[in-house]
């Protein structure tokens, strides 16, 4: 297969990362301050699909980490949005998330090696681990951001730890389906590189998709 360039990579995980924010902003869309309930863990669950896809595109860790500081950034404009400061329980500690989100999968595929990835089986224990690894370290948030991590009521037990099944069974599913996308979004990329009206259609889609879910958040906090 041709080596595709590094700019239809950019636009392909810019994407990813803009479609990323906008999902964290809809699903935290009433939380101003901690995580509730379960939500975290539903959020661990989808973050990694991205970054599952992200990887399949790019095979870089460049890649993943571009795609964090994407959400991240978005997460910034949501701060600014609910007219948050950034070292906010609503904001760092969901960035901080991001980032060993990010981590724990980019550890997990390269101990797991591609020969296990391969398979629908072996993705989804690398998103379980992944999820296990992550919700595990989301407690040193406090060393990081100076803001503790959420706790279930009445107790000083971390939501994430709490509700840790749920981010590993859920993202069981959201990786094997990452690494599905990846790959139909890893196709598209080789006919952009093999056709130079698709290369241009790409370059507009990527910044558009941006713009678009900047907007929508936009709608979503000020309607």
């Amino acid at each position: 297969m041709q080596r595709k360039t590094p700019l239809t990579y950019l636009g392909i995980v810019v994407m990813l990362g803009a479609v990323w924010g906008l999902s964290e902003a809809a699903l935290g869309m009433h939380l101003k301050r901690c995580a509730s309930h379960v939500s975290g863990s539903l959020m661990t669950g989808a973050a990694l699909l991205f970054i599952a896809a992200s990887w399949i595109v790019s095979r870089r860790i460049l890649g993943v980490v571009l795609l964090v500081v994407i959400a991240s950034l978005l997460k910034m404009f949501d701060a600014l949005l609910l007219g948050l400061p950034l070292l906010h329980g609503a904001i760092a500690n969901p960035i901080f998330a991001f980032i060993i989100e990010g981590a724990a999968f980019i550890l997990i595929v390269t101990m797991l090696r591609d020969r296990l990835t391969q398979r629908p089986a072996g993705q989804a224990l690398s998103g379980g681990l992944a999820a296990l690894l992550a919700a595990n370290l989301f407690p040193l948030v406090k060393f990081a951001t100076g803001i503790p991590a959420c706790v279930v009521a009445g107790t000083g037990y971390p939501l994430s730890l709490y509700f840790i099944h749920y981010a590993v069974f859920v993202s069981f599913v959201t990786v094997p389906v990452g690494f599905w996308l990846g790959t139909k979004l890893q196709k598209y990329a080789t006919l952009s590189f093999d056709s130079l009206s698709l290369k241009r259609i790409n370059y507009l889609i990527s910044p558009a998709t941006l713009v678009l879910c900047l907007m929508i958040m936009a709608l979503l906090r000020l309607v």
